[in-house]
C-alpha cells in the first residue's frame, strides 16, 4: 500500500491534514493550527508540519478555509467603465497585470467585475460585503462628490484609492504624482514654437481631469497663449475626431494638440492624415516636402505601444502602470495585515517621451 507521500508523488489523490499528521504521528487539530499559524502548537510543530506538507505536495482548498475562517482571499475591482474603453486602454490592463502580480504572491484572486455606471459599481460593494465575497476593493477614477468611498466605509469592506487623495480622508490612496505633467507637456510645445493649444480631455466628472484643465487653463493665461480651448470627449474617439476637425476649422485654429489617452491621439491623427496626406507634394509654390509637414503637433497623456507604432510617433506621458498596480495591491495587503498605513501619497513621476508629433512648429 502507497504512503500519502508516494500517493501526492504519483497524482492519485489529494492530500489531506489527516494524510500529514499521519505522517507525523500527531493529531489532525495539531496539524490545522500549524498550516494556519494559530497558537496551541510549538514553534517545532509548526516547522516540521510545514515542511511536511510542501515535501508532500499539499495546497489548501480554498472553499474549506473560507468556512473557518473570516478570509476569502480575493480582492474585488469593478470599475465603471465603457466596454470600449476597457478594451483599448493599455493603461488599465497594465495596471490589472501589476495587482494581479503583487495579489498571487500572498495567494489571493483578484475578482474582476468591470461595470456600466457608479450606480451599479455601488450595487456590487453591497452585494460583495453583504455574501463576505471578498476581502477588501481597489477603487479607480475618484470623482467630484464621489459617494463610493463613504460607502465602502460603512459597509466595512477595506479598500484602498488608487488617484485621489480622498478628500474626505476614509481610503488611504496612492496616486502617481503628475501635478507638474500638464505644465511639461505645455514647456515641451512652448519651446517648440506652438502658442495656439487645444486640449482633449476625456471625462469632466474625473478628480484628474479637473486639476488637468486648472493647470492647462493657469499656463494658458500665464504665457498669453494665442489660443487655447478645452473640449471633454468622456474617453470617446469619435468625439475626439470630431472635435479636432471642428477645432481646425475656426480662426484662428490650435497647431497642437494635447489628448487625454493614446486613443483618442491615435483616432485623431489618423483622421487628420486622411484630411492632410498628399497636399505637400507638388504644391503649387513648388514645396514638396513630404507628409507629415502640415500636421499639428500631437501629444498623449498616455504611452504605449500605439504611440510608438503610429506615424508619426506620437510623444507622450510614461507611467510604469504595471509598477503602480503592485503598490496599489501591496498598499491593501498592508491594510489586511493592519499594518499602519499613512493616508494619501504621491508615487512614479511621469516622464514625457518627446516624439516625432511635435517637431518645431516653423518647419510645419
Amino acid at each position: 500500500m502507497k504512503s500519502a507521500s508516494d500517493a501526492a508523488t504519483s497524482g492519485m489523490q489529494r492530500v489531506s491534514l489527516k494524510d500529514i499528521a499521519d505522517e507525523l504521528g500527531i493529531s489532525q487539530t495539531a496539524v490545522s493550527f500549524a498550516i494556519n499559524d494559530r497558537p496551541g502548537v510549538s514553534a517545532e510543530t509548526k516547522r516540521r508540519v510545514k515542511e511536511a506538507a510542501t515535501k508532500m505536495g499539499w495546497r489548501p482548498v480554498y472553499a474549506a478555509q473560507a468556512l473557518g475562517s473570516s478570509k476569502t482571499m480575493t480582492v474585488g475591482f469593478a470599475p465603471s467603465r465603457s466596454v470600449r474603453g476597457l478594451k483599448e486602454e493599455t493603461f488599465m490592463l497594465h495596471f490589472m497585470a501589476g495587482v494581479h502580480e503583487s495579489l498571487s504572491r500572498q495567494r489571493y484572486g483578484l475578482l474582476y467585475r468591470p461595470c456600466a455606471s457608479t450606480k451599479e459599481e455601488m450595487t456590487v460593494y453591497r452585494d460583495w460585503a453583504s455574501r463576505k465575497r471578498v476581502d477588501g476593493v481597489i477603487l479607480v477614477d475618484l470623482k467630484a462628490d464621489d459617494p463610493r468611498p463613504k460607502l465602502l466605509n460603512e459597509l466595512g469592506l477595506p479598500a484602498v484609492l488608487a488617484g485621489g487623495p480622498d478628500p474626505g480622508n476614509l481610503l488611504p490612496s496612492l496616486s502617481i504624482d503628475d501635478s507638474k505633467t500638464m505644465g511639461a507637456i505645455l514647456d515641451h510645445l512652448l519651446s517648440r514654437g506652438y502658442r495656439k493649444i487645444a486640449y482633449l480631455s476625456g471625462d469632466s466628472t474625473l478628480d484628474y481631469s479637473h486639476d488637468r484643465e486648472k493647470s492647462f487653463r493657469r499656463f494658458a493665461a500665464k504665457n498669453d497663449l494665442e489660443f487655447s480651448s478645452v473640449s471633454f470627449t468622456n474617453f470617446d474617439p469619435d468625439v475626439a475626431v470630431g472635435e479636432t476637425l471642428r477645432l481646425l476649422g475656426e480662426n484662428p485654429a490650435p497647431t497642437a494638440f494635447i489628448y487625454e489617452n493614446e486613443i483618442l491621439a491615435a483616432a485623431s491623427l489618423h483622421a487628420l492624415a486622411a484630411k492632410y496626406f498628399g497636399r505637400n507634394a507638388g504644391r503649387p509654390d513648388g514645396d514638396e516636402r513630404p507628409y507629415p509637414y502640415n500636421l499639428p503637433a500631437i501629444v498623449s497623456f498616455e504611452d504605449s505601444f500605439v504611440c510608438e507604432a503610429a506615424y508619426p510617433s506620437i510623444t507622450s506621458v510614461h507611467r510604469d502602470a504595471g509598477v503602480y498596480g503592485t503598490k496599489v495591491a501591496n498598499l491593501l495587503l498592508k491594510v489586511f495585515a493592519g499594518e499602519p498605513v499613512s493616508g494619501n501619497r504621491k508615487i512614479l513621476t511621469p516622464q514625457l517621451i518627446v516624439r516625432d508629433s511635435t517637431g518645431p512648429a516653423h518647419s510645419r
